[in-house]
């Protein structure tokens, strides 16, 4: 098990509780039965159940359900992370770029955000850590864009904190209202491409 994967809300690992094999099990368990059943539905009971094991062996381990719902997201969230691969050489390319991350990212993680819709809205600890690590990379790739030319020069912690609204807006509302995955994709591509628009040259 990742050190990460294992640590408390507030970033503090918990020295007092079991990391084993058994501890992967409980969250590859309780992973399914969030994609099953929506986050929000999901008990220790039925993990206990699922695994046949007692009470006392979950809580060995976890405080209670919501600290493997933690790490079950954080597990999603770092698997987004790591599939943003930089490829662009001009405008044009960089305008295409940024679409084809912010799309893949909305299509990754479009099952898992439905199951997790209410408790992602509920955590702001780990929607500020992620919102953090979206703002490095969104400053990171404008000021290569700034250099080459093909970016107006704006207010970068304002583009950074526009852009986490709308996704996050965007996919509040398509989550919410159970929009078919396709036609999600494209009202995304759409206001996504007039938002850039408004930072390309």
């Amino acid at each position: 098990m990742a050190e990460h994967e294992i640590n408390s809300g507030d970033g503090e690992k918990r020295p007092d509780k079991i990391q084993d094999a058994l501890s992967e099990q409980i969250v590859q368990i309780v992973a399914r039965l969030a994609a099953e059943e929506g986050a929000h539905k999901v008990t220790v009971t039925q993990v206990i159940n699922a695994l046949g094991m007692a009470n006392r062996v979950f809580y060995n381990r976890f405080s209670n359900i919501d600290e493997v719902l933690r790490i079950v997201y954080r597990n999603a969230v770092q698997q987004m992370h790591e599939n943003i691969e930089p490829e662009f050489h001009d405008k044009d390319s960089f305008l295409q770029f940024c679409t084809d991350v912010a799309v893949k990212v909305l299509m990754q993680t479009y099952d898992v955000k439905m199951q997790f819709r209410c408790y992602v809205f509920e955590h702001d600890s780990l929607t500020e850590e992620n919102r953090l690590w979206w703002a490095d990379k969104v400053k990171k790739y404008y000021s290569i864009a700034l250099e080459q030319g093909y970016a107006e020069k704006v207010d970068i912690d304002a583009l950074c904190y526009a852009i986490w609204c709308f996704c996050r807006g965007y996919y509040a509302d398509a989550l919410s209202r159970e929009l078919p995955k396709d036609e999600a994709v494209r009202y995304f591509t759409f206001g996504f491409a007039c938002l850039l628009n408004g930072v390309v040259r």
